[in-house]
């Protein structure tokens, strides 16, 4: 989801992509500590414009499939004008979670429950975030959480959230306020043509 996330609306009307230019990328891949392991520290991570081509990939094809998710709703306004078709996308995915070979290891300290984890045996931290982005990415899509993602279709909001209730509309309560404010301005504003057709 926060990989989708990346593109999102910017407060006055248009759409802002936190991975468009090495610097917010390199912001945005620091901020990501659940998916840069200890032997990459996040201050130390350098994004160059592969790396950055090949995670806006991922988001592509990530946000083509959650499009064909909430079908037959319609997708984010952000890029449903120019969508990967979705065997394209799923083609994407499933090769840049291949590209890391990961076995899974079971942690167990002496105090406290045992953890899983999984063993990496490609040295490029580039290649591992990549691959970690697509298998979070197939896990969610492949998991329960994919029948409550929606698109939020409030004016101006281009994001997919998760449904956390079954009446839930909107990705967040402002979103829900200006959905409701744009409704009675359709009313209102519908009422006073009305109004005016009729004439005197």
């Amino acid at each position: 989801m926060e990989l989708a996330s990346t593109i999102r609306h910017d407060g006055d009307g248009g759409v802002l992509d936190d991975l468009d230019t090495l610097e917010g990328a390199t912001r945005w891949i620091r901020r990501q500590t659940g998916l840069l392991d200890s032997l990459t520290p996040a201050a130390e991570f350098i994004v160059d414009e592969e790396l950055r081509d090949a995670v806006i990939g991922v988001r592509r094809a990530v946000r083509a499939l959650f499009a064909r998710v909430v079908s037959p709703a319609p997708p984010s306004p952000a890029d449903a004008h120019r969508l990967m078709p979705a065997a394209e996308a799923l083609t994407l995915l499933n090769t840049a979670a291949a590209r890391e070979p990961v076995a899974p290891q079971l942690r167990w300290p002496a105090e406290g429950p045992p953890t899983a984890g999984l063993l990496s045996a490609e040295a490029d931290p580039r290649v591992r975030l990549v691959a970690a982005l697509a298998r979070d990415a197939v896990d969610f899509l492949s998991g329960p959480e994919r029948e409550r993602l929606r698109a939020c279709h409030a004016p101006r909001c281009v994001r997919y959230f998760v449904r956390s209730h079954g009446r839930q509309e909107w990705c967040k309560p402002s979103c829900g306020n200006r959905a409701r404010v744009a409704r009675h301005y359709e009313r209102t504003r519908g009422a006073a043509t009305d109004e005016g057709s009729r004439g005197p």
